[in-house]
């Protein structure tokens, strides 16, 4: 474990010493972007077994990938600092160098080029995961945002990565209004399960909750939530969580409801005085209460969404949300056709 490189530092110096000198003259940008737990840096010595080697994206002028491939990927060392430079990803040998046009990639990733700009049905329909895999990793060259002449440049990589930093912010309102809705949504059932003796249905409902309160404190800060396997790791790494981390560890080793309520409800207070920080709204009273007459604690995240949208730009729209907000399914979410289909039927867009 001890001389394990991450593959950001990896790559970078396997652009720098092998692939800038490849390509030479040829206008290109060059990055480490993409999927890979690399890009979001959170890759370790376990990531190495695959999936995971020296890699650089090489992105080129329409009409030119056949030449660079042929300029770079033969002529590639067959190792680099002691790793393979061909090695399973996907399932599949590739090589370190992966040649492509970007506009290409970007529509394959996304569905769309946001270099072209962007409407709701785009920014609703990208995953957060995804969005994460532009923003993220790094771009060792941009000869692509240098301008080609004769029309050919559209701007390079780093243009695309700014249109994607974060939402705008009528889309960011409508994101975590309808965020708040999941959670109000299940706010209660934490403790109705555990007085009817339902404690699995307890404990199951305070994970999902303390999901959806994750996301929500990562959407608050500006940043894309990951997928489920980097959520906790991304959420220990936003500045001024450790109160509401704390908070969800004690709602989750909870052994009573009354203990998970309690854990839960700390959290809800915290990043609702986050909320009023950003000060998208007027403030809001940050502290729990009874739901109606019941011993249950709520935050009442209905009063946040409805303050979030009310006058808001997308106010009409119905309040399902983002992609990863309709659905979970991995096959819906990696498949830019379906996420976009599904989000313009459930939208009516």
């Amino acid at each position: 474990m001890s001389g394990f490189i991450p593959g950001l530092d990896l790559s970078r110096a396997f652009y720098t010493e092998v692939v800038a000198p490849l390509a030479g003259s040829l206008p290109h940008s060059a990055a480490l972007v993409g999927p890979g737990s690399e890009v979001l840096a959170f890759d370790t010595a376990r990531s190495v077994d695959h999936d995971w080697g020296p890699r650089v994206l090489v992105f080129v002028p329409p009409g030119c990938e056949q030449e660079a491939t042929e300029r770079i990927v033969p002529r590639l060392p067959a190792s680099f600092r002691g790793y393979r430079t061909v090695f399973p990803y996907h399932e599949v040998d590739q090589p370190g160098v992966v040649v492509s046009e970007l506009g290409g990639w970007l529509r394959g990733l996304l569905g769309f080029d946001p270099r072209q700009g962007m409407d709701v049905l785009d920014w609703l329909s990208a995953p957060w995961q995804r969005l994460a895999e532009v923003t993220c990793g790094e771009v060792f060259h941009d000869g692509l945002g240098e301008g080609l002449g004769d029309g050919i440049g559209e701007g390079g990589l780093e243009d695309a990565r700014a249109a994607l930093r974060w939402y705008p912010e009528s889309i960011w309102r409508y994101v975590l209004a309808c965020q708040w809705r999941r959670i109000a949504q299940e706010e209660p059932f934490v403790g109705r399960c555990g007085e009817v003796g339902d404690d699995v249905g307890s404990a199951v409902n305070t994970a999902r909750l303390a999901r959806e309160v994750m996301r929500l404190a990562l959407l608050l800060r500006r940043r894309y939530p990951p997928y489920a396997k980097w959520l906790g790791s991304a959420m220990a790494r936003l500045p001024g969580s450790a109160e509401v981390s704390q908070a969800l560890a004690t709602a989750l080793a909870g052994r009573t409801w009354r203990e998970r309520q309690a854990g839960l409800s700390a959290a809800y207070e915290r990043v609702a005085a986050w909320h009023n920080r950003i000060a998208l709204t007027e403030p809001l009273p940050a502290r729990v209460r009874a739901f109606h007459s019941r011993p249950f604690e709520v935050i009442g995240g209905e009063r946040f969404a409805e303050a979030l949208l009310s006058g808001g730009e997308l106010a009409a729209l119905p309040p399902t949300g983002s992609i990863d907000q309709l659905t979970d399914s991995v096959d819906v979410l990696m498949r830019p056709p379906l996420a976009r289909a599904l989000t313009r039927a459930a939208l009516g867009l």
